[in-house]
């Protein structure tokens, strides 16, 4: 299961970051990659950055503690990878709940 949720994530991340994955995953593997993907847009400017943060629904007191500390991209990445996880694990449980769900009810 863990392994599954690891391989879910980094897809999305992948198709949402274009990011190039090894062959072999893992988390530091993938929040590497982000990581540089994270400082390349923070290097076009922080107006787009900020976007792309609100929109992925990132806190911003989580970011503003995190913006004054050292490793600054690779800890948003942290963030961006547990809030990917986060849906994936969401839409996980309201699947299952769903499948048990009145088969008229449904489209």
């Amino acid at each position: 299961m863990a392994n599954e949720l690891i391989e879910d994530t980094a897809i999305a991340l992948q198709q949402e970051w274009d990011l190039q994955l090894p062959e072999t995953l893992s988390v530091e593997a993938i929040l590497k990659l982000l990581a540089d993907r994270i400082v390349t847009i923070l290097e076009r400017g922080p107006d787009t950055f900020f976007q792309l943060m609100y929109r992925l629904d990132i806190s911003e007191k989580k970011l503003n503690a995190i913006l004054r500390d050292e490793d600054v991209a690779l800890k948003i990445a942290r963030l961006v990878y547990d809030r990917q996880l986060q849906k994936i694990q969401s839409r996980q449980a309201n699947k299952k709940t769903n499948e048990s769900d009145d088969p008229e009810l449904r489209w």
